[in-house]
């Protein structure tokens, strides 16, 4: 075998490696995004807790096609970058619609997250939920609402009393 067909073969089982332990998977289009928009992406991934990688797309295709995952056609045209997290569902999604908003060139293919396929639309809603922390807060938030009036309403009784 040539050594061009065993670099193949180690870049399909590095492609293997991360979407077997990633909860979350985002495909997207980085044509017209420069280098360092793309180094700039990167890092915020790396920050996050993520991977960012190009590779291409047959290599891909083959890569997720041994595990089950199964993205459309038409993600495997053109350029294409791939957002990995092994521990966060939603932010790789919240990462590449960010990106897209900041670079403007950058666009949201689909997505592969906890087992299942989103298309566009659906990674964009995804990536609209709140973080954990902020979800948090709003349930607490709304479970103290209710003793917070009374207590409210118990100290304005008091005062119009004194």
């Amino acid at each position: 075998m040539s050594a061009n067909f065993e670099n193949k073969k180690v870049v399909v089982s590095e492609i293997e490696e991360y979407a077997k332990n990633a909860k979350s998977i985002v495909l997207v289009d980085y044509r017209g995004v420069t280098v360092s928009q793309a180094t700039e992406l990167r890092d915020t991934v790396r920050a996050a807790g993520g991977t960012y990688k190009v590779y291409k797309n047959r290599l891909m295709k083959i890569a997720f096609e041994k595990l089950g995952i199964e993205f459309p056609a038409s993600d495997y045209e053109g350029t294409t970058a791939v957002l990995f997290h092994e521990t966060d569902e939603v932010a790789p999604a919240k990462i590449a619609l960010d990106g897209s908003k900041k670079y403007g060139a950058l666009k949201l293919k689909s997505g592969y997250v906890s087992g299942k396929y989103y298309n566009t639309n659906e990674i964009i809603s995804l990536a609209s939920i709140p973080s954990r922390e902020v979800l948090v807060a709003q349930l607490l938030g709304l479970l103290t609402n209710p003793m917070r009036s009374l207590a409210v309403s118990i100290s304005e009784i008091a005062k119009k009393n004194a």
